[in-house]
């Protein structure tokens, strides 16, 4: 271990002590919720409020438009950044 390092740990420790004693407070970060699921219904009611085809809007969230036609035939369900983008477009 480099000799640099080991005040660093000392510190952390150090600090980590102090907050369970009750002598130091921790800054925290609260995260936004996870979007809700959306079923086919809502995808289609996002795309047409946007009077956009399936390949059109596919291109919109840069998915495939194959993707697009599963989420709407209800074979899959948006998520991840897709999702996110789709409650975005929905407001």
């Amino acid at each position: 271990m480099k000799k640099e390092v080991l005040p660093s740990f000392l510190g952390s420790a150090h600090e980590a002590l102090e907050h369970a004693q009750g002598k130091r407070s921790l800054r925290t970060t609260t995260l936004p919720l996870p979007p809700k699921s959306l079923n086919s219904r809502a995808v289609k009611r996002v795309r047409a409020a946007l009077h956009a085809s399936q390949a059109v809007f596919a291109r919109y969230l840069n998915v495939s438009a194959k993707l697009v036609q599963a989420w709407e035939a209800n074979r899959r369900t948006p998520d991840g950044p897709a999702l996110v983008l789709l409650h975005i477009a929905a407001l």
